[in-house]
């Protein structure tokens, strides 16, 4: 009120967007201006006491029988929609600060009011960065409560809702959603939660495997390039505007390499393979927070598989120190016959499990 933006009408406070309008951008985030807002805005309560159809309150006299009241010096009333989230960004984060994050259904006209708020009140945005998440959806429909579709977070936990045919862990739907761009539609369903379960678990066996693999003298070519490239293929990826899903594709490029030098079919040296291991565990566990699932998941049993393979291949290797070939093959044979593929190679003994 003090810069001339807002004006008083029967003890509320409105926003004067042709005012501001005159000095700054009315419509900078969404892109509309002013003829396009008219257009858009609403007949609501008081719109007799606005000088222009698209001007919105900053405070509003309560009626009689209005539950939200505190006393103003025009009036007993309560703040703006806008007015609100304003105030609290200022108070708590002061004049300026970096990311306002909300659902694209905000941009308008919620956060161009917020904007104009700012601007009107003290001459320059208070936010550098606003990010918008898309909407979710439940196989392919807008998820919300009259649909009957809603599902909490305990419910996909728990697997209790009745769209649900299994129990999905907190690192599975957290994988799920980084799968997709946060400004893209995420959409939830079995058969896209169960991809996201085999993803995870693909991944961190990846990352796991990596402690498996004997390095050579040296890398082959196409090793080489991958590791090279891999960490500015992550980084670059997450500056492009967090684009998560790529850097799970690069993840997962880097999962093949893991899995051709399990089998042989590739080699790579020990700086090569420390970079490897580095890169992946930065972007997976460090910057996307994924983590090892323990308890009832696969991968748990597998990491106690392994421990008790890795136990019997150092009796096995005993053996054949002892050159008792009898009891070497022996453990060969039992482990092949349980589903773990031995191979002796020129660095040693390695093993992996045929699903």
């Amino acid at each position: 009120m003090d810069n001339g933006f807002a004006y008083e009408s029967n003890g509320s406070i409105y926003f004067d967007i042709k005012k501001y309008n005159e000095k700054y951008h009315y419509g900078i985030l969404s892109g509309r201006n002013l003829d396009d807002v008219k257009d858009a805005s609403r007949q609501l309560d008081g719109v007799g006491e606005k000088r222009n159809q698209a001007d919105f309150a900053l405070w509003k006299k309560a009626q009689p029988e209005h539950i939200m009241r505190w006393p103003s010096p025009w009036s007993d009333g309560f703040p703006g929609w806008h007015c609100e989230c304003t105030a609290m960004g200022r108070k708590y984060l002061g004049e300026e600060f970096d990311i306002h994050g909300g659902g694209m259904d905000l941009i308008f006209p919620h956060h161009e009011c917020e904007i104009a708020q700012a601007v009107a009140s003290q001459d320059k945005p208070m936010v550098k960065y606003w990010m918008h998440n898309n909407m979710i959806t439940i196989n392919g429909q807008k998820m919300g409560k009259s649909l009957g579709n809603f599902i909490t977070l305990e419910q996909f936990f728990m697997g209790t809702h009745h769209s649900l045919n299994q129990a999905y862990s907190p690192m599975t739907i957290r994988f799920f959603i980084l799968s997709a761009h946060y400004r893209g539609t995420v959409d939830f369903s079995n058969e896209a939660l169960l991809a996201s379960q085999k993803g995870l678990e693909r991944l961190m066996n990846g990352i796991n495997d990596l402690q498996r693999i004997q390095p050579a003298d040296k890398c082959d070519e196409q090793t080489k390039q991958v590791v090279s490239q891999l960490r500015q293929k992550c980084y670059d990826a997450m500056n492009d505007d967090l684009s998560t899903p790529l850097v799970i594709s690069y993840l997962f490029e880097a999962c093949s390499v893991v899995n051709k030098l399990l089998d042989h079919k590739a080699t790579i040296c020990a700086d090569c393979l420390k970079e490897l291991d580095e890169t992946m565990r930065l972007f997976a566990c460090d910057i996307l927070g994924l983590r090892q699932e323990k308890g009832n998941s696969s991968d748990a049993r597998e990491e106690a598989y392994g421990k008790v393979v890795n136990m019997v291949l150092e009796l096995r290797a005993k053996a054949k120190a002892e050159k008792d070939w009898a009891t070497s093959d022996q453990i060969r044979d039992a482990l092949a016959e349980a589903g773990f593929e031995v191979k002796d190679t020129k660095d040693g003994c390695v093993w992996k499990l045929n699903r």
